[in-house]
C-alpha cells in the first residue's frame, strides 16, 4: 500500500526581498559618512566696479615671495626650502625697523606672494601653512604676553565666541583678540599665477 505523502514546496518565498534590499540601502546611505574637500578659507574683499586705489608701499614693507614651476621658493633674492619661510616671514613682520630690509612695523608689513601655474597644490598649501603659522606664533606670543601667560590667541578666540561665558569675560577676551589683531593684522597679497618659468 503506497502512503500518501503531501510533497513540501520547495521554493522560498523571496516576496519580502526587495524589502530587505530596500532597508539596507537605506541603512547604508544613513550611517556613511562622505568625505568632502574641504578649500582653504579666505575672506575676500567685496566686489567693486572701481580700479583699486594707487597705493604707495615702501620696498621695505614687502616681502616678496616667488613659486616656480619646480616647486622653488625665492624669498626677495635668496632661494630658501619652505621650512625656513616661517622663520623669515616672522622677522619680517616683527622686524620693527631694526633690519633694513624688512619692514618698519607690524601694520605695515606685508607679504606677496606669487605662484607659477605649474606650481603644486601641496607646495601651495604647505607655503600657505607656514605663513599662517608665523601669525599665529607672533599673535600667540603676544597674548600670552597680555595675559601673563594664561591664555593663547586661539584660546582668545574662542573664549569671545563662548556662550557659557559671562559678558564682561567674553568683552574681555575679544578686547584683547582685537588689539592683537590690530598689533598683527594679516596681510597676505596673492597675485594671479604666471607662468614663472622652471621646468
Amino acid at each position: 500500500m503506497a502512503s500518501s505523502r503531501k510533497k513540501g514546496s520547495t521554493e522560498i518565498n523571496a516576496s519580502s526581498m526587495a524589502d530587505i534590499a530596500f532597508l539596507l540601502l537605506i541603512f547604508f546611505l544613513v550611517t556613511t559618512t562622505i568625505d568632502q574637500d574641504k578649500g582653504i578659507l579666505h575672506k575676500l574683499p567685496p566686489w567693486s566696479d572701481l580700479p583699486p586705489p594707487d597705493v604707495k608701499l615702501r620696498e621695505r614693507n614687502v616681502l616678496e615671495i616667488l613659486v616656480n614651476a619646480n616647486n622653488q621658493l625665492l624669498v626677495e633674492v635668496d632661494y630658501i626650502e619652505i621650512s625656513e619661510l616661517k622663520d623669515i616671514a616672522i622677522k619680517h613682520l616683527d622686524n620693527r625697523g631694526k633690519l633694513e630690509n624688512y619692514s618698519t612695523s607690524p601694520q605695515d608689513a606685508i607679504i606677496s606672494l606669487k605662484n607659477d601655474r605649474g606650481t603644486n597644490y601641496g607646495t601651495y598649501i604647505q607655503i600657505q601653512n607656514e605663513l599662517k603659522a608665523a601669525y599665529a606664533e607672533l599673535r600667540d606670543n603676544m597674548a600670552l604676553k597680555l595675559t601673563n601667560g594664561a591664555m593663547t590667541y586661539a584660546e582668545l578666540d574662542d573664549c569671545s565666541d563662548n556662550v557659557d561665558l559671562s559678558e564682561s569675560k567674553k568683552s574681555y577676551c575679544k578686547t584683547l583678540k582685537d588689539q592683537i589683531q590690530d598689533e598683527y593684522p594679516m596681510k597676505i597679497s596673492e597675485a594671479e599665477p604666471v607662468n614663472l618659468g622652471g621646468k
